[in-house]
């Protein structure tokens, strides 16, 4: 006997939050965003390198346009396929 699909093409479906951030990724001035925060970003000279600036912008976002805290934007980068994607 054949199982049946469920009709969930997950490669294929434009969900809303994938289109919010596609359109998110044409609009926001990336490269701007990039240049203002440089002189203030840590350089990293010891330890753990920082990530760059770029990605934590993009985490920055993600935060505040779905209202997440620190350890919740964490859980979701570790569940959420489509927020590692963006970010």
């Amino acid at each position: 006997m054949k199982q049946q699909s469920l009709g969930l093409n997950l490669l294929t479906k434009k969900t809303r939050k994938r289109e919010f951030l596609e359109q998110m990724n044409k609009v926001v001035p990336w490269d701007v965003l990039v240049q203002i925060v440089a002189p203030h970003y840590p350089k990293g000279k010891t330890g753990r390198p920082p990530f760059p600036i770029e990605t934590m912008l993009r985490i920055h976002y993600l935060q505040q346009w779905f209202g997440l805290s620190d350890p919740a934007m964490e859980e979701a980068l570790h569940d959420i396929p489509l927020y590692r994607e963006f970010a």
